[in-house]
């Protein structure tokens, strides 16, 4: 007999609070009326060559980067043929709609980083202004004047002016997408959470460098900081909603 619990199925029925979270921080008709009124950004977090692409920045040495090979591996396939195109699918749809697209990547103010926060010094993380790890992935990259974000912390949120900008913007919601999911992106969506946002996470549109790590994340998020959806779901809930206002 196989008593293996699927965190993503039977979880909801072991959560005694499931039903008190959706109640109150993850109203599905709020976030649709949010929708219709154009109340709603993509951010799209770090999907830039530092931790993004092979061969640079947290990966320009594959043997020294402290991820095992196999779990690189994963992460970039994963990555390349799920994430990135996905991104961009919700980028075009929420652009088509005239919904705002914004972009936060780790980038110092200063070449040698000393304004860097000191979780990142400890890591080495550095983006220095200009450099090739401060790009973004092209693919994904901001389009126009679309807003971006520069941080040197994980959560952007507490290293950037986003809620501010926000406020100012009118939105109350996100839909949330990038890399990593169990870092930077779960820390967005419980700081957004906190702030009062309505959050979207896009469960194929982030990632981290193993299967158990992304699947854990999402498991802990769902339902509680955050609605779970799939690229897929969010581009017809988009395109549905729009269509009826």
């Amino acid at each position: 007999m196989n008593d293996k619990i699927s965190p993503l199925t039977d979880f909801d029925a072991l959560d005694p609070l499931r039903e008190q979270y959706q109640g109150s921080l993850i109203s599905t008709r709020q976030l649709r009326q949010e929708l219709a009124r154009h109340h709603v950004a993509l951010l799209c977090i770090d999907l830039q060559y530092l931790d993004a692409a092979r061969g640079y920045g947290v990966f320009a040495d594959a043997a020294a980067s402290g991820v095992p090979l196999k779990a690189q591996d994963y992460y970039f396939q994963y990555l390349e043929n799920e994430v990135l195109p996905n991104v961009r699918s919700l980028q075009d749809a929420f652009r088509a709609q005239g919904l705002e697209v914004i972009h936060s990547r780790i980038q110092s103010l200063t070449r040698d980083g000393r304004d860097r926060s000191p979780g990142h010094k400890r890591l080495n993380l550095h983006a220095p202004p200009g450099s090739k790890e401060a790009e973004f992935v092209e693919s994904v990259a901001p389009v126009g004047d679309e807003i971006v974000l520069n941080k040197t912390a994980s959560g952007v949120f507490n290293s950037t002016n986003l809620q501010y900008i926000l406020r100012n913007l009118d939105i109350t919601s996100l839909f949330i997408v990038g890399v990593y999911s169990n870092e930077c992106v779960s820390t967005a969506v419980r700081d957004a959470c906190d702030l009062g946002f309505y959050v979207t996470l896009i469960e194929d549109g982030c990632a981290t460098v193993t299967p158990e790590l992304q699947e854990a994340t999402i498991t802990t998020i769902k339902d509680r900081y955050a609605r779970v959806m799939t690229t897929d779901e969010a581009i017809a809930e988009i395109a549905r909603v729009r269509e009826a206002s």
